[in-house]
């Protein structure tokens, strides 16, 4: 029997985990399909477990927040974060868990070296995504503020100024301005004061090089966009499908 995986989340035109988990059926000879699902609004999630089984699920825009009131467990990590982007299915019960924690601090570590390296973050953003990394930054012992455009986060754009941006050398992009097909967008922030001495992140892959990372390259800064999160997270979804908890 063909094991069914899938994606949730809207829109979802051009998505990672479809290609990136069919190749690795292929390769590894699984008797096993990856899809997408684009639904339009999550009340949709449980009338889509019941007319397809599913052997394991990813979550994401925007429902990683908003599909764990559907879920029937919560791993511990996950409801500490406040968001899920796997889910796991075991004997027709649901439980939901986020990798992108582990996918972003492995991969976050592995440009900065060791949290030393870095004074204060701003993440940009306060959606599912940037919950995962202000946890691992939590975790890491690196201070961060967040950043929206309304007062859901400690600062607004508007509140970025020259002043703060001196005090935080690592700046994360956790919002989708930049992503594919909206290649000309960008965070709104002072790029002019940033140089060599910061580190800036971008969990968009799609383009390889946003607008917001051209900036920092351009000032001679390190960059990275969120291809190798992707691939961290995903492992650890396929870790996670495969070894259900007793």
């Amino acid at each position: 029997m063909t094991h069914q995986y899938g994606l949730i989340g809207y829109p979802l035109s051009h998505s990672f985990s479809p290609g990136y988990f069919n190749e690795k059926f292929k390769v590894l000879g699984i008797d096993a399909e990856y899809a997408a699902y684009p639904i339009q609004q999550i009340e949709d999630f449980p009338l889509l477990i019941q007319k397809q089984k599913f052997d394991g699920m990813n979550v994401t825009i925007p429902y990683k927040e908003a599909i764990m009131s559907f879920l029937d467990e919560i791993d511990v990590e996950a409801a500490i974060i406040g968001a899920v982007n796997t889910i796991q299915f075991t004997e027709g019960k649901t439980k939901g868990f986020n990798t992108d924690a582990y996918g972003f601090e492995k991969s976050l570590l592995d440009m900065i070296g060791t949290q030393d390296a870095v004074s204060a973050a701003l993440v940009l953003g306060t959606g599912g995504a940037s919950k995962a990394v202000c946890y691992s930054l939590q975790k890491l012992g690196i201070v961060y503020h967040t950043v929206s455009r309304q007062k859901t986060g400690d600062l607004t754009y508007r509140d970025i100024n020259d002043s703060i941006i001196k005090k935080h050398n690592l700046i994360i992009n956790t919002t989708p301005l930049g992503m594919h097909p909206d290649t000309e967008s960008c965070p709104k922030i002072p790029y002019k004061s940033i140089n060599e001495k910061y580190f800036l992140y971008d969990l968009v892959y799609n383009p390889e090089k946003t607008i917001f990372l051209s900036e920092g390259t351009a000032r001679g800064c390190q960059t990275k966009n969120g291809m190798d999160m992707l691939i961290l997270q995903a492992e650890r979804a396929w870790q996670i499908w495969n070894q259900p908890e007793k």
